[in-house]
């Protein structure tokens, strides 16, 4: 087994190339061999880019700017191949081959593991994580949550001395993010290996973690220590800075029960799927109620984003119809996969759960443009709806930043707002909260919940208890697939 990996980070900072300040600055760090450090701090305070940076993914000079240094084992990680595993936020990002097998045996293929040995690895690491599917599933009928499983069972294939997580739990059902948390300890106490992991629901992982290390959002570090010493000195303070403290509830309301309303949209003898061969829910005769808040729940593979996806008119229905209120028809047709991009513009708006997957334009302030231009509205009011929520979402200083450059709670808000600029009657949301801190998940959540006070209708789906708490006034329940 590989020895754990010692860090040091000397007054380290990165700045990404086009942007007036850095994404962190400022960092001063030591980590010994088999620590276990929860790395916490406000969405945009530089979490991701510090993992990046340890993992030496950052690039060159014209991909950024950076100051001090870091080293691991006393040598720059951009030499420290197979020595240092990263899962990233976004999963699909670290999928390279098309079957479950060969993509975990990718990475000990690549560090000239003996092919006799591979086999073996890849079964361990599989099995690990809970990733309950053949070795010859394809990758890309994997769900979101199944790919966040694939993606850390392929580091730790590799058995890295320094294991980086960014939030690997944040798309995973309770038994899923049970079983990654039961994976990550097991690597963590019996190979020893140093663990640094972001997430912000911090319950989960507190008593696994030796260490907490919050970063300040304006550099530097704002609290460092053991978990129930940071938590009890710091609270009051990481609370108001967005961090998730264990036992602090959010302060927002719980949505009145519904009366008895009118459905925005209803299904019948609805079979759904990616493909046209492969059915993952089937009969469904579903109804989600107008002007009120409904939110789509089950575990991982059961078919959730396939769904909201076919709601939305944005999957075709393989059988039966998903039909919209009269009030919505588009040319007299009521079934949302015949209308036109135009017209579900302003009908049913989507946010994907992946959130580069819908962005089109180089600045956050054109980006949000995107959906009011399409519509032909006049420039003033384009312009006074773009202000507007670049306020409300707390983006309003990165408005001419590269939507690809953003922290995944950033991404996150920017694609709910651009969604709710052009003003659609139905909101159709995939993890709406993922990556967001404290004050990012009020501040969304809290959106959403006075826009269903205005009259619309959102759909969410989740796996965020209090999501369903604060917005599921009615909820779709989907079971496992057999």
């Amino acid at each position: 087994m590989p020895a754990p990996a010692r860090v040091d980070v000397e007054g380290w900072g990165w700045r990404y190339a086009g942007r007036r300040l850095p994404a962190t600055r400022d960092v001063d760090l030591t980590i010994e061999p088999g620590e276990r450090v929860l790395l916490l701090g406000a969405s945009g305070a530089g979490k991701s880019t510090l993992l990046a940076g340890l993992a030496g993914l950052l690039g060159g000079s014209d991909e950024g700017e950076s100051t001090g240094r870091i080293l691991v084992d006393d040598r720059a990680p951009e030499g420290q191949r197979g020595r240092i595993g990263l899962v990233l936020q976004d999963p699909e990002a670290g999928i390279v081959l098309s079957k479950v097998g060969d993509d975990v045996a990718f990475g000990c293929e690549n560090l000239g593991v003996p092919a006799a040995e591979i086999p073996a690895r890849v079964a361990e690491a599989v099995a690990s994580v809970g990733l309950a599917v053949p070795l010859d599933r394809p990758t890309k009928a994997l769900s979101g949550g199944q790919k966040q499983r694939l993606a850390l069972a392929g580091v730790l294939a590799m058995r890295p001395g320094l294991l980086l997580l960014d939030e690997p739990t944040a798309n995973l059902d309770p038994e899923g993010v049970a079983e990654v948390r039961a994976a990550v300890e097991h690597v963590a106490r019996t190979d020893g290996t140093t663990v640094v992991l972001i997430e912000h629901r911090t319950a989960v992982w507190s008593d696994l973690m030796t260490r907490v290390v919050v970063l300040a959002p304006g550099g530097g570090v704002l609290a460092d220590g053991p978990p129930d010493r940071v938590f009890a000195q710091h609270g009051d303070a990481l609370a108001a800075a967005g961090v998730w403290v264990p036992g602090r509830p959010v302060e927002l309301p719980v949505l009145p029960p519904l009366e008895i309303p009118d459905a925005a949209l209803s299904t019948s003898a609805l079979s759904i799927g990616r493909e046209k061969r492969t059915i993952v829910a089937a009969d469904l005769a579903l109804a989600v109620p107008r002007g009120a808040g409904t939110v789509i729940t089950g575990p991982n593979g059961a078919g959730k984003s396939t769904l909201a996806l076919t709601l939305a008119g944005l999957l075709p229905e393989l059988s039966g119809e998903v039909v919209a209120a009269e009030a919505l028809a588009a040319r007299g047709m009521r079934r949302p996969s015949r209308w036109r991009s135009t017209e579900l513009l302003t009908r049913i708006g989507t946010v994907f759960q992946e959130p580069e997957h819908q962005f089109l334009a180089s600045t956050l302030r054109d980006e949000l443009a995107v959906g009011p231009r399409a519509l032909r509205m006049p420039a003033a009011e384009v312009d006074a709806i773009v202000d507007e929520l670049l306020e409300r979402l707390d983006l309003a200083p990165l408005a001419q930043a590269n939507p690809f450059t953003l922290s995944g709670g950033q991404k996150r808000r920017l694609s709910v707002a651009t969604v709710l600029a052009a003003s659609p009657e139905v909101i159709v949301l995939d993890e709406p909260t993922f990556g967001q801190d404290r004050r990012g998940w009020s501040e969304l959540v809290g959106l959403l919940q006075r826009e269903i006070a205005r009259g619309r209708t959102v759909v969410a789906v989740t796996h965020d208890a209090d999501v369903v708490r604060h917005l599921g006034q009615h909820r779709i329940a989907l079971g496992a697939v057999a």
